[in-house]
């Protein structure tokens, strides 16, 4: 602030006069002498920003520090991801809890499968749309299904035509993977089969590998082609070698059974992994 001059006005009392010595005459108008006084500059208040500082802190003389905006700083991405990975959890336990006690979809009921199909969906959508197109790598490994809606038919091709399992042929249903190549496209569906056979000789235990070739068609469907089917003894036939299963010539295959088919990638992680079919099956497995 540039200096500036005051006019500082004394008193009558205290302002010198010209006035004559004899007391008699009038006296004379006063004369007012002007005095100059400089003011002392005011340093400037400077102010700065400085975030998350206390808000009028005292920096330096005349310098004061003065928050932006009192609002705390926006979470990083990392806690947006921290609070998605615990309701993808969350969802993933729901699932499971719902599909559990079924026997892979063979024992659910009507109702059974519509809380399945509800919880498949909700995680579903927490995860977003699959593209495999750059990561086809989270279809590699050995899944074991946990659960299938097509089993609901009672039969081991669910929705399409396959053995019975029941009265008509003693069939037990094991254990079933998938075993998913992605450099070779081996895409094989392994089942585990108990057969029964009349006492007092033993059930025979056998591995059926379905083998088959895959392809991705677009960014989250996979068509499979059907190539094979071997089925190996296990247990006390063990020693057996493997047997290979003739396919049936295409122009003897039902219209139903054209040895291809196509399902949809609709939730995959490390280790869990949601399918649906092109006949409305829903299917889920998790890392062996």
């Amino acid at each position: 602030m540039a200096s500036s001059t005051t006019l500082l006005v004394h008193s009558p009392a205290l302002l010198s006069r010209s006035s004559p010595a004899s007391t008699s005459q009038p006296p004379s108008t006063p004369s007012f002498h002007i005095r100059s006084r400089k003011i002392p500059k005011v340093q400037t208040l400077q102010t700065s920003i400085h975030p998350n500082r206390n808000p009028f802190r005292v920096l330096a003389a005349g310098e004061v520090s003065v928050a932006a905006d009192p609002r705390p700083p926006p979470p990083p991405d990392s806690w947006f991801q921290d609070s998605k990975t615990k309701v993808i959890a969350s969802l993933k336990l729901k699932l499971l809890s719902a599909v559990s006690g079924l026997n892979r979809g063979l024992a659910g009921t009507e109702d059974d499968l519509r809380k399945a199909d509800a919880a498949a969906k909700e995680l579903e959508d927490a995860g977003g749309l699959v593209d495999l197109s750059n990561d086809l790598d989270k279809l590699q490994g050995r899944w074991k299904l946990i659960y299938s809606s097509a089993f609901s038919s009672r039969t081991l091709g669910g929705s399409r035509p396959g053995p019975p399992i029941g009265r008509l042929l003693p069939i037990t249903l094991g254990q079933v993977f998938q075993r998913i190549d992605i450099l070779s496209k081996d895409f094989d569906n392994i089942v585990d089969l108990q057969l029964g056979t009349p006492w007092p000789i033993p059930p025979i235990e056998v591995t059926a590998t379905l083998a088959h070739k895959f392809e991705l068609v677009g960014s989250s469907k996979v068509k499979i082609t059907f190539e094979k089917t071997t089925v190996k003894a296990t247990g006390n036939l063990s020693q057996l070698p493997p047997l290979e299963i003739p396919r049936i010539p295409d122009n003897f295959r039902p219209p139903s059974n054209t040895g291809s088919g196509e399902f949809e990638v609709t939730y995959v992680d490390s280790d869990t992994r949601i399918t649906r079919g092109d006949r409305a099956e829903l299917r889920v497995f998790v890392i062996a």
